[in-house]
């Protein structure tokens, strides 16, 4: 059972308990009292749109509040209980809480590669506590990949996706599934020649350019799963560099991030990067240059 499961058996334990006491004490209230229970059924915090939960009592602007409240995913107008806050906000901190290190901590299933046609390779972290403290070894690979990428993905390709699990599987698990068909027939239907997808468990986003340094694409794009917070834990990014190699600066890299269905939809986000990959494609720059070249 995952941490997330855990957390969340234990908020609804609590709650069913609460609502047990609340019935208690109805039910030894005097006579003429209402024994109305429904709205002190148990829910799935985590399933509750907090955008949409309006917990201030009697608001002097109820209109402003609502507005204020669906302009931003951040926890605003959560109210209190004296100086504390709210049993259910704190509940749900806790709960999406541990969804982000459920999703850092977690593995993508070991056949998922394999359902998209990846080619496997592994970063040099052996471990999760060895990919978290040590950014460096995700940025490269072992003997054994670089062996598996010499042998099974062909060299010189005009485009290199790859595709890693970085620090959040569950946004792999999420958007992949629409995004990379997407990105690839909007691609193939420009005529662009693709390498095979990539996998790279344990990745950062620079293991980019090792791949790059060895099949010498002319443009690489990482799809890589982005630090959960406690609005999402399935958001991810994409990086593109143009002619990708060891030593590429970050400001020779094009970003497009917060991928998820509460930001840009997979789809929308796999249509998106085949025009931008070919707008990459025809200037030859990605990055600060490509923009700077946008106003002219």
């Amino acid at each position: 059972m995952s941490l997330e499961d855990n957390i969340r058996l234990i908020v609804e334990e609590l709650l069913q308990e609460l609502a047990q006491e609340k019935r208690h004490s109805l039910n030894t209230a005097p006579q003429g009292s209402n024994p109305d229970f429904e709205e002190h059924q148990p829910t799935d915090l985590a399933q509750v749109d907090l955008q949409r939960y309006l917990q201030v009592p009697d608001p002097n602007n109820a209109s402003f509040y609502e507005s204020m409240k669906l302009s931003t995913p951040a926890r605003i107008g959560v109210w209190r209980c004296g100086p504390r806050p709210l049993t259910d906000t704190l509940l749900r901190f806790r709960a999406d809480h541990a969804v982000a290190q459920d999703s850092v901590m977690g593995e993508v299933a070991d056949d998922f590669p394999a359902k998209y046609h990846m080619v496997t390779v592994q970063s040099l972290c052996q471990s999760k506590d060895e990919f978290l403290t040590r950014p460096d070894l995700g940025r490269k690979l072992d003997v054994k990949s670089l062996e598996v990428l010499r042998r099974e993905c062909p060299r010189g390709a005009t485009v290199q996706i790859i595709v890693s699990d970085g620090l959040s599987s569950k946004a792999l698990e999420a958007n992949i599934p629409n995004l990379l068909p997407a990105l690839i027939q909007g691609l193939e239907g420009m005529g662009v020649k693709l390498g095979t997808t990539i996998f790279v468990r344990s990745g950062r986003v620079a293991v980019m350019d090792v791949i790059g340094e060895e099949l010498k694409p002319e443009v690489a794009v990482i799809l890589i799963g982005e630090r959960p917070g406690l609005g999402t834990a399935e958001s991810m990014s994409a990086y593109i560099g143009y002619q990708p190699r060891q030593g590429m600066v970050e400001s020779e890299r094009t970003v497009v991030s917060n991928i998820h269905k509460g930001g840009t939809p997979a789809v929308e986000a796999g249509a998106h990067l085949a025009s931008l990959i070919k707008r990459i494609l025809d200037r030859k720059l990605s990055g600060v240059k490509l923009e700077e070249t946008a106003s002219y």
